[in-house]
């Protein structure tokens, strides 16, 4: 997965924000297989490799349900190793009657579900780059059937799905966001990354390295949404991962070249898209 590993500057790591943190802890362990790295009372870290955590859950003070029409998450999305993978865990959701939703995006296959907060989870596996089309500078993607029948062919015979492959990583972040000129400078001038492909006029897909998004955003709450209250159900952060210190200190001053403001918290550098979205940045 060169798209997920040094050199190329990746998502490391999403905090979502959930009402109940034991029921939250039960969906992500007992229905997706995550295993707990470290728990308190109101966090848990979540590992794939019982080495390193992908996604935490947060249990605010005074929460409240998640917020329609807001900005923050649309949806992460976790990327799992080989079709076969992929192939099992829709035997496993049917077999336990999880509903989730499918689509084909032409560079990949996925599946969607929510936990039980209506945080959204995208699962799907990449197709090989040799695969994808490009045309200039943008990747062709598309929202088409997914072909089950086929998907289904790659089914380990006597495998189920118990555990959340080892290798499993964050394969990108999907946000909502009030408007995309300024968003756009965000994290294009701002975290350098490229505009992979433009969904007319409500959506950006953006990345590194070539990859087909490690950031998405739209426009479908509404331009102008407002950002949701932070004792909300939704996106706490997301972490995104430089190849060193001198590129995250590029990148730090290039987001202060735009006027972003950039924090430092206890050896953490922190800062916000023009729509609130926190991320983290890490090396």
């Amino acid at each position: 997965m060169v798209f997920h590993k040094k050199p190329t500057t990746f998502i490391g790591h999403v905090k979502v924000k959930v009402e109940n943190l034991q029921r939250s802890i039960e969906f992500y362990k007992d229905v997706l297989g995550f295993d707990i790295l470290e728990q308190t009372s109101s966090t848990a870290k979540l590992t794939t490799d019982g080495k390193t955590s992908i996604l935490s859950l947060e249990q605010p003070e005074n929460v409240i349900p998640k917020q329609g029409r807001t900005t923050g998450l649309y949806h992460f999305a976790l990327l799992l190793p080989t079709k076969s993978d992929l192939a099992n865990i829709v035997v496993h959701l049917v077999n336990n009657d999880i509903r989730f939703g499918s689509s084909d995006h032409l560079v990949s296959e996925a599946l969607y579900l929510h936990d039980p907060d209506g945080n959204e989870i995208e699962i799907y596996i990449d197709r090989d780059p040799s695969e994808w089309r490009w045309e200039g500078e943008e990747v062709a993607m598309a929202v088409d059937p997914l072909d089950f029948e086929t998907l289904l062919n790659n089914v380990v015979p006597g495998k189920t799905w118990k555990m959340m492959p080892a290798a499993t990583v964050m394969g990108h972040i999907h946000l909502h966001v009030s408007e995309l000129k300024k968003t756009e400078e965000f994290y294009v001038n701002g975290l350098g990354m490229d505009v992979v492909n433009r969904y007319g006029a409500q959506a950006l897909f953006l990345s590194y390295g070539k990859y087909h998004h490690h950031v998405g955003v739209n426009t479908w709450n509404g331009v102008g949404a407002k950002a949701p209250a932070k004792n909300s159900v939704g996106l706490e952060s997301f972490t995104l991962v430089f190849d060193h210190e001198e590129a995250r200190k590029h990148a730090v001053m290039n987001l202060k070249q735009i006027g972003a403001d950039v924090l430092e918290e206890n050896d953490h550098f922190i800062t916000y898209d023009p729509s609130g979205n926190r991320i983290e940045l890490a090396v």
